[in-house]
């Protein structure tokens, strides 16, 4: 019998899980969480539902619909739910905090690879091939996450509508998030079908075998939603981003560049509807032309480092962290490195922690809705909207690298033919993330003798 062949009533449940044993598989998945969001969810799939047997499907898309409706990066908050729901409180921020750390420490290292010998030729070379793909890429979710939101003129509308808002009058992502969301919240009482969320996870169709956590086993105790639980969550939560300012302005002052990334980094977690491509437009605001963390073409070649490593894209964050700690030399000129590991750090911790608070505090209210959640509507038009964003986005990408020196410069036709091949890749033969960055480095190593 195949591993997805529906199994008989008599196979056993799996026995229970130890904390250890569940410390060891989050971890083992915080080194092999490549490919996205997409790739993170079917990974997850593959190994709690269909192999380990540790919750059923219906639970785990039931958790996924609620982790989509949240800010922030679905897939870390989907571990953390299913590290909650097994082992209490302290299960979850195991589960998300090991989706995150791996990929914090490769990026901090690469991250001062990146400073210190970025302008070396064959690192430059390497960098200049992966800049086209990194355009590529941002077009194909465009397209990828429109096939799936856009399913009716009314989605394709606030799209455009959205695209505008952001290309031509500037206005900032959080107005378009809020404006989106309120079209959902008021167009779903009048026309319900246009707001079906488009591309929902579906519905379980397979059965594996039973399910350590099944479909119809009880909620367990300390997932049953509680006033006084939900206050200590909050109060947590929000005790520990006041610590956590107040050591900030402590050490760094009030307009101290630490300070200042917490605040900012705050913001941003808040605003993660649909994804890492759709906040960068706003990280790119306020890291790049408000505050001067860094650069333009640095951004680029940090999303192009947050696509090699495991983790959330998100984690690109901390690339920002690592380069603008270092720049502001927040520690002193003789400790960049730490000035740059501190600031990744303090990034990572201030996007995350809206993360856990919004799975340990409303995890116990969507344990008590299966199949009811009623707030889709609402990220349906965000969602769409955001694909409009991330097209701003791929044309702002796209204009920086094939126009270095801006449009009265020269036009990059050895980049333009690395974005083209790379585009060609992934939409017509489904190259995956890894081999295109891959062949694009290779491609910018070899023409980088050229170049000068």
């Amino acid at each position: 019998m195949s591993a997805t062949t529906p199994t008989t009533e008599a196979q056993a449940a799996p026995a229970p899980v130890s904390f250890t044993e569940a410390f060891r598989f989050w971890l083992k998945l915080g080194f092999i969480s490549f490919g996205g969001p997409a790739g993170q969810i079917a990974v997850m799939h593959t190994e709690l539902v269909e192999r380990r047997r540790w919750i059923s499907e219906q639970r785990f898309l039931h958790a996924l619909n609620y982790c989509m409706v949240l800010p922030g990066p679905e897939a870390q908050q989907l571990a953390t739910y299913i590290g909650w729901l097994m082992h209490r409180s302290w299960g979850g921020i195991v589960a998300g905090a090991l989706f995150v750390l791996p990929s914090l420490f490769i990026l901090i290292a690469l991250s001062w690879i990146y400073l210190r010998f970025g302008d070396v030729p064959l690192v430059a070379g390497l960098f200049f091939g992966l800049k086209p793909a990194v355009t590529a890429l941002v077009l194909h979710a465009a397209h990828r996450i429109g096939t799936r939101a856009l399913k009716n003129r009314w989605m394709w509308g606030i799209a455009a509508a959205s695209f505008v808002a952001i290309f031509a009058l500037d206005t900032p992502f959080p107005a378009i998030v809020l404006a989106a969301g309120l079209i959902g919240h008021f167009g779903a009482r009048h026309w319900p079908a246009v707001f079906v969320l488009g591309g929902a996870h579906g519905s379980a169709k397979q059965s594996y075998g039973p399910a350590l956590i099944d479909d119809h086993t009880p909620t367990p105790p300390h997932a049953v939603f509680s006033r006084r639980r939900l206050a200590k969550v909050l109060a947590v939560g929000l005790g520990l981003w006041l610590l956590a300012m107040a050591l900030l302005v402590a050490f760094n002052g009030l307009q101290g560049t630490l300070t200042l990334m917490g605040w900012f980094f705050t913001k941003a977690a808040l605003l993660t509807f649909g994804g890492a491509y759709a906040v960068l437009p706003y990280v790119y605001q306020g890291a790049v032309e408000t505050h001067q963390w860094l650069s333009a073409p640095q951004m680029i070649d940090g999303l192009a480092l947050g696509e090699t490593t495991p983790g959330p894209l998100i984690m690109v964050v901390a690339f920002v962290g690592f380069v603008g700690g270092s720049l502001k030399e927040v520690l002193g000129p003789d400790a960049l490195f730490l000035s740059g590991a501190l600031a990744a750090t303090v990034v990572t911790f201030f996007t995350f922690l809206p993360s856990f608070v919004f799975i340990l505090a409303g995890g116990p209210l969507v344990e008590a809705t299966h199949g009811k959640l009623g707030f889709t509507a609402p990220l349906s038009a965000i969602t769409a909207a955001v694909v409009g964003v991330i097209l701003n986005l791929a044309l702002f990408f796209a204009y920086h690298v094939l126009w270095p020196q801006g449009f009265t410069g020269r036009f990059d036709t050895v980049s333009a033919a690395i974005a083209v091949a790379a585009a060609v890749a992934l939409f017509r033969f489904k190259v995956g993330v890894m081999p295109l960055l891959g062949a694009c480095a290779l491609a910018g190593m070899l023409a980088s003798p050229y170049l000068s």
